[in-house]
């Protein structure tokens, strides 16, 4: 079934809603999901708060193309309304960001109009809990210019291995990439990157805020992790973009970038590795 939204969906409200909900939800990677398509047409960019998003992640300022993470920013509400209603199962406190699949397939203006659509694809066991399979579509025209896949684990007692595990080789049997840079991670990224995107996570805020989730320490969203990342290392129009989020980034830190060819990560000062990514670029 799909649904057809005439306005982005308030985050606030649906982090309040999903608070509410969550301590009803009862886990597991058999449970019912909702199977709705929600579709947003004519989307358009808020260029004030692109440009905040662009200052805040590292982007080059005023470019006539968004920043190959930005979409995601458009589409989030739509999958926020999904994971906070009453018929998805997992709750949406404490749910974390694993990782995400992001493919662009050409350059998109940031004055274009756009349809999004989102939908759960599928939840899937996890060796900790269970992963629920979000997939974002962008299109311009009747063209999918942009697509992602991201996976948000609920942890819970399991029994078993995944049962849709990925075949990727475990960060730890890489060889570590060489160091491009080290960055100092101010306290407030979490609240700038906040404004900009419109996810005001509790647990990226302050410290006092993240406490009540368990963090002793503000931590700094995944997708400004990765976004940070790939501005450092730069894609081609037509790219294909595989990160996984494998340990918080506490607030305010320092980290070090590292990269080479087409691999990158993200690393704390223990060496304890935050983030992993691959960019593939795209033939035709």
């Amino acid at each position: 079934m799909t649904t057809v939204l005439t306005g982005a969906p308030s985050l606030p409200a649906l982090l309040a809603r999903g608070a509410v909900l969550s301590a009803f939800k009862r886990p597991r990677p058999d449970a019912e999901f909702p199977r709705t398509r929600l579709v947003l047409p004519g989307a358009r960019v808020d260029l004030a708060r692109l440009a905040a998003y662009e200052r805040v992640c590292g982007f080059a300022t005023g470019a006539d193309a968004l920043p190959l993470t930005y979409p995601h920013v458009l589409g989030f509400p739509l999958a926020m309304r999904l994971m906070s209603a009453r018929a998805f199962p997992l709750p949406l406190l404490g749910l974390v960001h694993t990782s995400i699949e992001v493919t662009r397939r050409t350059a998109m203006p940031a004055t274009g109009a756009y349809e999004i659509g989102v939908h759960v694809d599928r939840l899937a066991a996890h060796r900790r809990g269970t992963e629920a399979v979000v997939v974002t579509e962008v299109r311009s025209g009747e063209d999918v210019v942009w697509e992602s896949t991201s996976r948000y684990l609920a942890r819970h007692r399991t029994n078993g291995p995944d049962a849709d595990a990925r075949t990727r080789t475990p960060a730890e049997e890489l060889k570590p990439l060489p160091a491009v840079a080290e960055w100092r991670i101010a306290g407030d990224v979490g609240r700038r990157y906040g404004a900009a995107s419109g996810d005001r996570n509790p647990i990226h805020l302050h410290a006092l805020t993240a406490r009540l989730f368990g963090f002793p320490r503000a931590i700094a969203h995944g997708m400004w992790t990765v976004a940070r990342c790939l501005a450092a290392h730069g894609t081609p129009d037509a790219v294909r973009v595989r990160a996984d989020f494998r340990a918080p980034v506490p607030l305010p830190g320092t980290v070090t970038y590292a990269a080479e060819g087409g691999r990158f990560e993200l690393r704390g000062g223990d060496d304890r590795v935050h983030l992993t990514g691959e960019v593939y670029p795209l033939t035709s």
